[in-house]
């Protein structure tokens, strides 16, 4: 017996219940929450701010009397894929600043103590600059020096959150993660990366058995991909959290001409790192956000060709069986990471001096920055810790969007563009 008419509306009916009622849960990312949920202020861990993290609050006016960090409201988070979509789903306009800038970068250079380079293709290190001060000009030549070396280093910085925020939007759109917490409701955009807190109030704890961080390049879910992304830690331990990052454009550059000319023009599928539900099937579990990019692509500053793809949220080679592609990415992967001479390590330390002097326990707690920034397009990058490095450790993060990604058939490689050897 077919289904009457009453039946049918009953069970649309029911549909709509169920989802209505899923879409007032809790976000998928707060499942794993231990003290339940909290949005808006969190008032529990104000008072655990490092010391230096507070001065730099009080200095520039941040008021985290009510609670810290901030926690988007529930109503605001996205339930749904579709949602989740329609955060950032048509061409935003964008400024690739450094594509006119000064290929000498003199105003830059000349207003710097000295310009260190770590390795000799990625990692720069500027000393005696200050972020806050840059002109427009000096940040166009930092944006094309970001471009070319991958990442760069400020020690030393007195930056505000606010400002912090200003260099994101001169770079491109910020991206406003629809689940992070933020410095405040006024700070879109400025995440708070603060292990201490993530430990406690999410459980993602750091244990000694399980591999460190994955390397990873953020948000390739987005419809234009993460450009510049700005670090700035305002409370770092003694011994702690180094970071690393790895050229892609080194990566490329590594591989055979025929693997090079099998991947040029090709595409992939990447993921977001969060999970959202189906509104037309809720029932059938979490989903994620995927793209599509090309997996080899050119940079519009540099005009060089680098590797788009990470172990984290690549998920597959378009045309090419699972067992194919997850053969080509693992070796992508694994030319990515464990190539050193493409990869620079940052070793985060507020000291100037002798890496023998010793910090008192006041020296310790005084607000001095320190930044990093790198071309998310251009590299992986991971975190070396371990429970103990981590403790007290706080910074704010803000990430300028950049292009949609594309690839040049006749652009060149690095090592080609520089007249570099590829034997």
């Amino acid at each position: 017996m077919s289904p009457t008419a009453a039946t049918t509306t009953n069970d649309q009916e029911d549909l709509q219940q169920t989802i209505q009622k899923l879409a007032s849960l809790k976000p998928l990312g707060h499942a794993r929450l231990t003290n339940g949920v909290i949005t808006g202020f969190d008032p529990e861990w104000a008072a655990k701010v490092p010391e230096s993290t507070k001065q730099r609050f009080e200095k520039y006016g941040v008021d985290i009397s009510q609670g810290y960090p901030y926690i988007p409201v529930n109503e605001k988070v996205p339930k749904f894929v579709d949602e989740a979509y329609a955060i950032r789903n048509e061409e935003y306009p964008y400024v690739e600043r450094g594509k006119n800038a000064d290929p000498e970068k003199k105003l830059l250079f000349d207003a710097a103590e000295d310009v260190i380079e770590l390795t000799p293709y990625i990692g720069t290190e500027i000393v005696g600059l200050q972020l806050a001060d840059l002109t427009e000009q000096q940040k166009d030549e930092l944006a094309l020096l970001i471009a070319e070396r991958v990442v760069v280093f400020f020690r030393d910085q007195d930056l505000s959150p606010q400002k912090q925020l200003e260099l994101g939007h001169y770079w491109g759109q910020v991206e406003v993660h629809p689940q992070a917490a933020r410095v405040g409701p006024e700070f879109d955009g400025n995440t708070v990366i603060w292990h201490d807190y993530f430990r406690g109030r999410y459980g993602r704890g750091v244990e000694f058995r399980v591999p460190n961080s994955n390397w990873h390049l953020d948000l390739v879910h987005e419809y234009q991909s993460a450009g510049i992304t700005h670090l700035h830690l305002d409370a770092i331990p003694d011994n702690g959290a180094d970071t690393l990052w790895s050229s892609t454009y080194g990566a490329y550059d590594k591989l055979s001409p025929a693997l090079q000319q099998f991947l040029d023009g090709k595409t992939a599928i990447y993921r977001s790192a969060h999970q959202y539900l189906d509104r037309e099937n809720p029932l059938k579990g979490p989903k994620y956000v995927e793209r599509e990019h090309p997996i080899v692509r050119t940079h519009p500053a540099t005009g060089w060709k680098y590797l788009f793809v990470n172990r984290a949220m690549t998920v597959r080679i378009v045309g090419l069986l699972p067992a194919e592609s997850d053969l080509i990415l693992n070796y992508l992967y694994a030319v990515i990471e464990t190539n050193r001479d493409i990869q620079v390590r940052w070793k985060w330390d507020t000291s100037l001096g002798s890496v023998k002097h010793k910090k008192d326990e006041t020296e310790k707690n005084v607000y001095r920055g320190v930044s990093a920034l790198w071309d998310n397009r251009v590299s992986n990058h991971s975190v070396v810790f371990s429970r103990e490095s981590i403790v007290g450790r706080h910074g704010t993060r803000v990430t300028s969007l950049a292009d949609t990604g594309y690839f040049d058939p006749n652009s060149k490689s690095q090592r080609e563009a520089l007249g570099l050897s590829l034997e």
